[in-house]
Order: C-alpha cells, then structure tokens, then sequence
C-alpha cells in the first residue's frame, strides 16, 4: 500500500473528542479524550476489490452514507488516543490491500478413495448389525 493512499486518508480524516469512559479517572469526567476518526471511504478512491475487502472488514463500523467510524479510548490522553485511532485506520487499509490467498484444491489419490470407501462399509456393517435381534438369526 502506497504512502499517497494513506495522507489521503488522514486528511480526509474528520476527528471530534468525546469524553469517553475508559482510563482517567476522575479527569476522565472532566476532559474528552476520546477520539472518534470518521473516513469517508468513497472518497478515497479504491479500487473495486479492495473497497469491497474493506467495507466487509469495517463491517458495523460503516454507515450507510459510507463513512468509516472508528474509536480510541483505551489511553488517558487525548493525543494517545488519537494516534491510536490512526494506527487502527492504517490497519484496516493495509488489510484490505492484502489478497487473501487462494485455496488450492487437493485431491485424494486412488488408494485413499478405496480406504475411505472400506471404512464406510465396516461402519455401516456395525451400524447394521445394532438391529432387533429376530428368531432366525438365532
């Protein structure tokens, strides 16, 4: 992921501070230290397969109107927090960035096949013979 991609963002990036539950204490009440970072996804101009790894990692931080929301409160500053709130947006682009890679497909040999199959009779066979005892199998 490029460097171009990522000032974008921050500056597109919308902060308001919110006095936050979390660490602080008393001050906690007194100083809003939460950070709320809002990105607008549309605007940063994504290409189309990894818009749609994003929006399915944003998941229930994503609004209709396509902005990004994401929060940071676990430090006791104001600063902290927002830096943390970048780190987390950073994170989430880099991961949409990345392909997921592609499953190979395996397939079992002729002999594996035999011995799946031989199994499955002997199952059955045991399976079978659970049955109601009936006078001419005495």
């Amino acid at each position: 992921m490029d460097r171009e991609l990522l000032d974008r963002a921050h500056g597109l990036a919308e902060e308001s501070f919110l006095a936050g539950s979390g660490p602080g204490g008393q001050n906690a009440n007194k100083v809003a230290t939460e950070v709320q970072l809002r990105v607008n996804i549309y605007a940063l101009r994504l290409s189309p397969p990894v818009f749609a790894r994003l929006r399915e990692a944003a998941g229930s931080k994503l609004t209709a109107s396509g902005d990004l929301l994401i929060t940071a409160r676990q430090h006791r500053t104001q600063e902290a927090n927002r830096t943390a709130a970048r780190a987390k947006l950073e994170e989430m682009l880099e991961a949409a960035h990345r392909e997921p890679k592609k499953r190979a497909k395996s397939r079992v040999n002729r002999v594996g096949k035999v011995q799946r199959l031989k199994s499955k009779k002997a199952r059955g066979d045991v399976k079978a013979k659970r049955g109601k005892v009936s006078r001419s199998d005495w």
